[in-house]
């Protein structure tokens, strides 16, 4: 059992800490579909550090001082890819990965109204992960390393305004 998560902004002193917990996360993907160069596993410190400097909106999961796992969120318009999603192996399961993916919908800009992100065609926990928090199967691919991964999408909750709802 894990102690209280904290999920706040990932910050570039981070990137070191959130590359290795990304890649411990992503190396059983990669063996599960015998793809060691899936994207995940080939982005380098470098190239996550220009995220966070850029101003992606990213978050960090922490147990105690130990970070569980992060998530980007990349904004294209009203759309806005959860990427990058990982949580450490041996937390997994723990209620840590669905606590990052609705803080990280919590906290996508206003005008955000679909959420989507890619996933292993053949993930069972993640697809029940992501079907569980209310995303839909809507198009399948293929991804640079030749591995079968479905597109995923939810449409963001329109805000409720006392105002302006049915009475009853």
């Amino acid at each position: 059992m894990t102690s209280a998560i904290h999920v706040g902004p990932l910050a570039a002193a981070h990137a070191g800490e959130a590359l290795t917990v990304q890649r411990a996360a992503y190396v059983t993907e990669a063996q599960h579909y015998d793809a060691p160069r899936i994207p995940p596993l080939i982005e380098t410190l470098d190239d996550l550090r220009g995220d966070l400097m850029a101003g992606v909106l990213a978050l960090g999961a922490w147990t105690g001082t130990r970070l569980a796992g992060s998530v980007r969120g990349r904004v294209d318009g009203d759309r806005m890819e959860i990427a990058r999603f990982s949580v450490a192996p041996d937390l997994q399961g723990q209620g840590i990965g669905g606590a990052l993916l609705a803080a990280m919908e919590a906290a996508a800009p206003g005008e955000i109204r679909t959420f989507w992100l890619l996933a292993g065609a053949e993930s069972e926990d993640n697809l029940r992960l992501y079907r569980r928090t209310g995303y839909e199967v809507v198009a399948e691919t293929v991804d640079p390393a030749g591995v079968a991964m479905v597109v995923l999408e939810k449409n963001r909750a329109a805000p409720r305004h006392g105002k302006h709802g049915t009475a009853g």
